[in-house]
C-alpha cells in the first residue's frame, strides 16, 4: 500500500514540476523546477529497483547538469522577452514534434505488448542475489566494454572541440608571470615611511 501512495506521490509530483519547467516564466525557475522533476524522477527509479539510474538522476542531472544550467542561465544577459516573442511563432511546430513523439512512445509500446514474449523473458536474466549497480558494472566492463570506452571517446572528443571554439586570444590583457613573483624581494615590495600629521602618503 505504502509502495502505491510513494508511486502516485513521487508521479505527481514529476509531472507537476515538469509542466512548471515549461511555463515558468523565469528561466531561473524553471531551472529549479527541473531539478526537483529529477529528485521525484529519481525517487520512482528506487520504487522500481532501479537504483543505479536514481543515483545517476541525483549526481550526474541534478548535481552537474541542472546546477550548471542555473549558473549559466545567471550569469549570462539575457533578453527574455526577446526570447519570448517567437513562441506563439514556433507553437504549431511544437505542437507537432508532441503529437510525434506520442505517436512514436505508443506505437513502441505496442509493439513492445504484442511481440509474442512472455513477460519474464522480456526482463535481462539477473541472478537475485546481485546488487543492480554490481550487474550494471559486470555488463559495461565485459560484454559492452568497447561500446563504453568509444561514448568516452566521444565525450572527450566534444569536450576538447568546445574548448578549441571557445577559446580566443584577447588583446590588452597582463600575463600573470608567476616566476617573478616568487622571485620578488621584500623590500622591493613594501616601503616604510613616516609621514608627518595631515600629510597622507605618496604613492
Amino acid at each position: 500500500m505504502i509502495q502505491t501512495i510513494a508511486f502516485y506521490l513521487f508521479a505527481a509530483l514529476v509531472v507537476a514540476s515538469g509542466t512548471l519547467t515549461i511555463l515558468a516564466r523565469n528561466p531561473v525557475h524553471s531551472v529549479l523546477w527541473l531539478i526537483l522533476a529529477f529528485f521525484n524522477a529519481a525517487g520512482l527509479m528506487i520504487l522500481v529497483g532501479a537504483e543505479f539510474i536514481a543515483m545517476l538522476l541525483v549526481i550526474v542531472y541534478v548535481g552537474a547538469v541542472a546546477v550548471l544550467f542555473l549558473f549559466v542561465v545567471m550569469m549570462l544577459d539575457i533578453d527574455f522577452a526577446e526570447l519570448r516573442a517567437g513562441f506563439a511563432q514556433y507553437l504549431p511546430f511544437g505542437i507537432l514534434l508532441v503529437l510525434v513523439l506520442a505517436a512514436e512512445m505508443i506505437f513502441a509500446i505496442g509493439a513492445w505488448k504484442a511481440g509474442g514474449i512472455d513477460m519474464g523473458s522480456r526482463i535481462a536474466p539477473t541472478p537475485s542475489e546481485v546488487p543492480n549497480i554490481e550487474a550494471i558494472g559486470t555488463l559495461i566492463y565485459t560484454r559492452y566494454l568497447y561500446i563504453f570506452e568509444g561514448a568516452g571517446l566521444i565525450l572527450l572528443v566534444a569536450l576538447v572541440g568546445a574548448i578549441v571554439l571557445t577559446h580566443r586570444t584577447r588583446g590588452g590583457v597582463k600575463a600573470q608571470n608567476v616566476t617573478a613573483q616568487n622571485m620578488r624581494r621584500p623590500e622591493d615590495a613594501i616601503r616604510n615611511v613616516k609621514p608627518a600629521v595631515g600629510q597622507g602618503v605618496e604613492l
